[in-house]
């Protein structure tokens, strides 16, 4: 089983790696290396950033996403952002806030966006997936985290993304779309054979 090192601490992230990838073996990040950087103003940027910073501290193979929400009629904001797009950086001010800037807008498109970066002795590595869907009028569903309440897949009409189960979410998310691309990067990197 591959072994790697993940960039993040998000608990409800780890869970879904987990659950996408389960022929990964995912190491925790060690708490005394500190939070990976994200001074990108990419998600191909940042997840590059954070993975290279986790291989140069560890040693090991180094797995980290950024991931975020692309709202057509905001110019693309929050995108990189996304995690901390209000003020306060919490998942329900960043959907307050969101809706407030949306109100009386009809065009209410969007995306969310996962850029995956491998790093390590033999370079880094990249996949990325997407998720076409709109914003909602309200937020619905208790499952998912950050903006799955608002979003709703182009894939799962009438339903927002934190509506579906486990198993429905990671078949039309862009985390899902990206890991699909990941025992490629693996082949690419000398990790997996075949």
């Amino acid at each position: 089983m591959t072994r790697l090192v993940l960039a993040s601490r998000n608990a409800h992230k780890i869970v879904e790696l987990q659950r996408i990838a389960p022929y990964v073996e995912w190491l925790p990040l060690a708490p005394e290396l500190g939070d990976p950087p994200e001074t990108g103003t990419t998600f191909e940027a940042n997840a590059a950033e954070k993975a290279r910073y986790v291989y140069e501290q560890t040693g090991l193979w180094a797995l980290a996403d950024d991931s975020g929400l692309e709202v057509d009629a905001l110019g693309g904001r929050p995108g990189v952002y996304s995690k901390r797009y209000s003020p306060e950086g919490r998942d329900d001010s960043n959907n307050a806030l969101l809706l407030r800037e949306l109100a009386g807008r009809e065009d209410r498109t969007a995306r969310y966006r996962c850029v995956i970066a491998l790093v390590g002795p033999g370079g880094t590595f990249t996949t990325a997936g997407a998720c076409e869907g709109r914003i909602g009028l309200a937020g619905r569903g208790s499952g998912g985290f950050g903006y799955d309440p608002l979003f709703l897949p182009d894939a799962t009409p009438g339903r927002t993304m934190a509506e579906l189960d486990a198993a429905g979410k990671d078949a039309v998310s862009h985390r899902g779309a990206a890991l699909a691309g990941l025992p490629e990067l693996l082949r690419a990197a000398g990790l997996m054979e075949g």
